[in-house]
């Protein structure tokens, strides 16, 4: 039995700038010791990096119409082929670290069934990692010198036991909403939500987004759409890591802290709670601080830029 399974379905190899963010991300899995790795796909690349980091190569893995990977296959193949309790999918131009399995292993000590994830550091790498000795230290000082931590939304990968999420719908990897679904689901289910940012250092590589059509973002795309009508609409995507239960910090599991937005995302739920009969595009305009905040500059005729502290 190995300690944790890493799984994903990275992007084909063809494109030299994907191919380096994605070699560099694989080689960090594979530095972590007593751990497996998944990958899923038949794109150009796809098996012979498997061959490089010693991971075990699944092709199968069901397709939308348009041919990207979903969530629910791949969540049933890492479950049929791994011989570990804890999975993680995890997107497959992340960096990460021997804190990602101490972290797993300190969570899994504690609880029976937990999802547990982390904000992302945002870093542009321009040349192939050096995994030499110490290079877990000097990532962490270029990560100080040079990262941007990402928002509470946009979590890049999730920790879970093999026996959590046994039902996903049919999401599109890669494309908005799924990972919102995943916090959402947890919650709903009763499980904790461990926030492991204080714990956790996990490197997003900056990229483009030249693999997709337009080279634009997928937000506006006809598959995140889908996602988000699969997940139940907006308020399921909502759920970002303001929604945590608990942080995972020096060792400890705690109650996660409360904060400005937090106590936003506490109200926004409240009121989704108590206009729970409104028609779902007006529970939108009701329940979301941030449109409150549009309202109030309209009404004040207060620009961009000189809100007077009106966030949220």
């Amino acid at each position: 039995m190995r300690k944790i399974t890493l799984f994903s379905a990275p992007k084909p190899f063809s494109d030299p700038r994907i191919a380096s963010i994605q070699n560099n991300a694989l080689a960090s899995w594979s530095q972590l010791g007593d751990v497996e790795i998944l990958l899923m796909g038949e794109g150009e690349g796809i098996s012979e990096a498997s061959e490089r980091v010693g991971a075990r190569h699944l092709g199968g893995v069901l397709r939308n119409a348009s041919g990207t990977p979903l969530i629910s296959s791949m969540i049933y193949l890492a479950r049929e082929y791994s011989r570990s309790d804890l999975l993680c999918i995890i997107n497959a131009d992340m960096i990460v670290m021997h804190d990602l399995l101490e972290a797993a292993l300190n969570v899994k000590g504690r609880l029976r069934r937990f999802v547990g994830l982390s904000r992302r550091w945002d870093l542009a790498m321009d040349a192939v990692m050096d995994y030499s000795d110490g290079w877990e230290e000097r990532l962490r000082e270029t990560v100080r010198r040079k990262g941007q931590l990402h928002g509470p939304a946009g979590s890049d990968f999730f920790l879970f036991p093999r026996d959590c999420y046994t039902q996903v719908p049919d999401f599109a990897v890669g494309r908005a909403g799924w990972d919102n679904w995943m916090i959402y689901n947890a919650r709903r289910q009763g499980w904790p939500v461990i926030d492991c940012t204080p714990s956790v250092v996990a490197v997003h590589q900056i990229h483009d987004y030249s693999h997709l059509p337009g080279g634009v973002p997928h937000y506006g795309m006809p598959e995140s759409a889908e996602n988000t009508r699969l997940a139940g609409g907006e308020a399921p995507i909502r759920y970002t890591l303001l929604d945590a239960t608990h942080c995972l910090r020096a060792g400890r599991l705690v109650r996660s802290p409360m904060s400005y937005a937090r106590l936003m995302r506490g109200i926004e739920l409240l009121l989704r709670r108590v206009f729970f009969f409104l028609p779902a595009p007006l529970i939108e305009e009701v329940a979301r601080p941030k449109r409150w905040k549009r309202r109030l500059m309209r009404i004040f005729g207060v620009r961009n830029g000189s809100s007077g502290g009106l966030d949220g």
